[in-house]
């Protein structure tokens, strides 16, 4: 598929684990039409996430959103089904295995050391209702990870189960996901 909407495509209404089984090389473009999704770079879910909520994406950048980085493919894709801005909770430790401090969130959280939290990481977190997407940075910015209720039973007792891209606890922003 070319970038804006040019060459080939293809409608899908369930999980992608890789583009190339439709003759894809990779996703240059899409419209999400309904619901949230995940993207990931690589094929099998792996590799750097980023959410997809309904809208026109022209271009590979656009995936991303306001990243520290700059996204070259999507080659997975897998649609978020607990999704629900309306009920979303989570709590978030400051050490792996749900240890140390603790804060409760259900709202958007564009600088969680704004709202008090002492740390720039976040060293686990239990999601108990919707799905979240947490950002490297403040402002929304840097890597993406999709946190939902129902992977993981909703428990990501390490960073490292936070994606398979994930290389430290940092988290200093956190927002709802949008159905």
């Amino acid at each position: 598929v070319s970038p804006c909407f040019q060459g080939r495509r293809h409608e899908f209404t369930s999980e992608c684990c890789n583009v190339m089984e439709f003759g894809f090389e990779t996703v240059r473009s899409m419209k999400v039409e309904s619901g949230a999704w995940v993207g990931y770079e690589h094929a099998s879910y792996q590799g750097q996430q980023f959410i997809l909520e309904r809208g026109e994406y022209p271009q590979c950048d656009a995936f991303g959103g306001s990243n520290a980085y700059h996204i070259e493919r999507m080659t997975s894709f897998r649609p978020i089904s607990c999704a629900n801005h309306r009920e979303c909770r989570m709590t978030i430790f400051e050490r792996e295995n749900f240890l140390g401090r603790k804060g409760e969130l259900s709202d958007d959280y564009p600088s969680l050391q704004a709202m008090g939290w002492c740390n720039n990481e976040v060293g686990s977190l239990r999601i108990q209702a919707g799905a979240f997407v947490c950002y490297q940075y403040p402002g929304y910015r840097g890597y993406q990870y999709i946190m939902e209720c129902d992977r993981h039973c909703g428990e990501y007792k390490h960073f490292r189960e936070f994606g398979s891209h994930c290389q430290t606890p940092q988290i200093q922003s956190i927002r709802r996901i949008q159905q």
